[in-house]
This record gives C-alpha cells, structure tokens and sequence, in this order.
C-alpha cells in the first residue's frame, strides 16, 4: 500500500482515478492524512468505518469546483449573506468513523466545526457512498454537480439520513438551475459577471 501512495503523480491526471481500500484502521487513515494532504493538494481520501477510497481529481474536475465556487460566492456577495467557506479541508469524526474533504464546503455565518454545505463534484461512478459519511459528520445540506446538474440534498433528520431537494433548505433564494447554467462557461470571470447581471434582474 505504501509504495503505491508514494508512487502517485503530482500532476492531475487526465480523468479522475480512485483506489479503494478495506480493513483500514482509523489509525491508519489519520496518519495518512497527516502524511499526504500537503504533499498532494488533488488527492482526496474518504473514509467510512473501515473503507478508505484514495481519489485523484482531474483538470475537469478542479475547473468544475472552482467556477461553481466563485458562483456561490458570487450569489452570497450579491444577497449580501454571511458564508464563509473552509475550501477542501479535511473533517474528521473518529466516533463515528468518518473523515473526507469535500470538493468546497460553506458555513452560514461564523466559521464552525463542520460546515452546513459541502460541495462534490461527481464525474465518474462508484467508490463510498458520501452521504453516509456526510450524514456521520452532521454536515446539513451536500450539493452534487452531476451530469450537468446540481443536485442538493438537505439532511432532515440525522437517523434517516438526506432527503432530495429541489430548492436548498439553507440558501432558499438560490435558484439553482439559474446558476447551473453558467458553470460551463469556459470564461470563469465572464461567467461571474452574467452571472451576478442575472441576479439583478431575476
């Protein structure tokens, strides 16, 4: 297992590439994370009650994170709403076996332990079932940017897990298929700035 972490490239590859390993000690993965978050800023490791899935994000991918990022930002700018976001900072929760870094993740107002909305960009199929990991970390809404959609699901009670949403629970004014039209933008900064013309006049 070792050489083959070691052995990862530092440049992006070409499409996203994930590993998935069982029988990994919440000891293991914690060290990993200690060991490889800095070292590998396009890596992202998720980890649920043993499972550990190693991931590479691609070009598409991170363009994709980036530009729906800069449009949330863009509509809490324009409403004048208090988010502040963590990035792709690792939480973990070793009570209840859970740890991962999400694409972006957001907080209503302050900053706190874990956010209220995570971001995941989803490009190819497989690998952790997120929401459960999501759902061990109390995280309250987790949007999915899939086959060119944005797919929000809120966390209405922690014991029965997400719910699909049409509307976020969190960001009720954000019309989503709005926003979801400018992410293919190739042009990230004209994109932005439709983007909050749109807003304006909506």
């Amino acid at each position: 297992m070792t050489t083959s972490l070691l052995d990862l490239p530092n440049a992006l590859p070409a499409q996203d590439q994930r590993l998935v390993l069982e029988g990994v000690t919440w000891q293991q993965y914690d060290a990993l994370v200690t060991l490889f978050t800095n070292q590998f800023p396009a890596l992202r490791m998720t980890y649920l009650e043993g499972t550990l899935e190693l991931m590479t994000t691609s070009p598409e991918h991170e363009r994709l994170k980036k530009i729906i990022a800069r449009l949330i930002e863009a509509f809490a700018e324009e409403l004048d709403l208090d988010l502040n976001g963590y990035g792709s900072a690792t939480f973990r929760k070793e009570a209840a076996a859970r740890g991962l870094e999400p694409d972006e993740c957001y907080c209503l107002g302050e900053l706190h332990d874990v956010p209220d909305i995570a971001l995941e960009i989803v490009l190819t199929s497989g690998g952790i079932d997120k929401l459960k990991v999501y759902q061990g970390l109390g995280v309250k809404e987790v949007w999915f940017w899939e086959n060119q959609q944005l797919n929000i699901y809120s966390l209405v009670n922690e014991g029965q897990g997400y719910e699909a949403q049409q509307t976020s629970q969190l960001l009720p004014r954000l019309e989503v298929t709005l926003l979801a039209g400018f992410v293919g933008n190739p042009n990230q900064t004209q994109a932005v700035k439709a983007y909050r013309r749109a807003l304006k006049t909506a």
